[in-house]
């Protein structure tokens, strides 16, 4: 859902071998993020997907410098934004902003949700009382609040509305970048669709690019532009949407999809389901070579020992958003790719 772009000749966004180490209580490193590369352009939408545990929040945080990155640079409109001080990075902080998972956690609830919506405009200086006071008003109206519920405070509201009011205070600044984390998982699934909605306007609207982090491949399918897949702390495969949907390469993305549900019963029935063996490994002894060789049904002995490069292989279509990086031993350059569900299925 490409809107109009802000006019900047880069990238949005260019993160480049980004790491995370923490160290561990017990002892040891846990390497959440180990070496994400991913650009955004003006106007696109990246969908982030993965397991739980695979990084992809963490790589949101170090992207609004959340989380400090272990190394790595992470660029916003040209800018890297690793290597500034705290002051130094404040007024470039209305450039990009960070649409969190719970908006119960994330709304001050001392103030009312028109303080809430104003305080990005106060501390960059944007706009006088009277201007805060319209722009509020208006960005109130434009995520489909009703204007009495300026004076109300965070546990008033509905989860659905607490997010709403949190998208309408990422845009009270109009960022070229919003990073939304989750944005939908911890409200009802009634709302759910609503709030998707309401992102895929604003963003057509407004032209903003965004990072969309989600475990929902229905959501990220319907968003996003393009697609990242993370398998523990690594970017296995990046896509174009469609093309991604239609014909995943790496053995981690078609287990992926052939676990998300169809609306066609039919179809559904007729799907090979690839189960993987085992669990998550653990970041803080991640297995060597190939991160996914423990659970991959086509894992050979060089998966086991040489980590595969995440390179381009051959795309399905052409422009601006052609391109596809896989990072398998087993996918070659013209893109033919083994089927995972069928070595699946041989060795069940």
């Amino acid at each position: 859902m490409t809107g109009s772009p802000h006019l900047t000749e880069a990238p949005v966004l260019a993160v480049r071998d980004l790491t995370r180490h923490f160290t561990a209580a017990g002892g040891g490193t846990v390497r959440a993020v180990d070496g994400v590369t991913l650009t955004i352009e003006p106007g696109e939408v990246l969908g982030l997907v993965g397991e739980s545990g695979s990084g992809k929040s963490t790589v949101g945080r170090c992207v609004v410098r959340l989380d400090q990155p272990t190394g790595g640079s992470v660029r916003i409109n040209g800018t890297d934004v690793t290597t500034l001080s705290p002051r130094a990075l404040r007024p470039l902080r209305k450039d990009f902003h960070l649409v969190f998972q719970d908006p119960s956690s994330s709304l001050n609830p001392r103030m009312t949700i028109r303080r809430i919506v104003a305080e990005p405009l106060r501390l960059h200086g944007m706009a006088s009382r009277q201007e805060a006071a319209d722009r509020v008003d208006a960005l109130l109206a434009q995520v489909g609040l009703r204007p009495e519920l300026a004076d109300r405070s965070p546990h008033e509201l509905s989860g659905g509305q607490r997010q709403r009011v949190s998208i309408a205070r990422a845009l009270s600044v109009n960022p070229s970048l919003l990073v939304a984390d989750e944005p939908t998982s911890a409200l009802d699934v009634s709302v759910q669709a609503s709030v998707l909605n309401l992102l895929a306007d604003l963003q057509k609207e407004r032209g903003f690019g965004c990072l969309f982090i989600t475990h929902d491949l229905a959501a990220v399918e319907y968003l996003a532009d393009r697609i990242a897949v993370m398998y523990l702390g690594r970017i296995v495969e990046q896509a174009p949407a469609a093309d991604l949907f239609a014909a995943p390469k790496h053995p981690y993305t078609q287990a992926l999809l052939s676990a998300a549900p169809v609306p066609d019963p039919a179809e559904q029935r007729g799907r090979s389901r690839i189960v993987l063996g085992g669990d998550l490994p653990s970041p803080l002894d991640p297995p060597p070579g190939c991160h996914f060789h423990t659970r991959c049904p086509l894992a050979t002995d060089r998966c086991r020992a040489e980590a595969p490069v995440l390179r381009t292989v051959a795309a399905s279509r052409t422009g601006p958003a052609a391109g596809r990086q896989v990072a398998c031993h087993l996918v070659a350059d013209d893109g033919t790719v083994p089927d995972a569900a069928q070595a699946a299925a041989t060795a069940a």
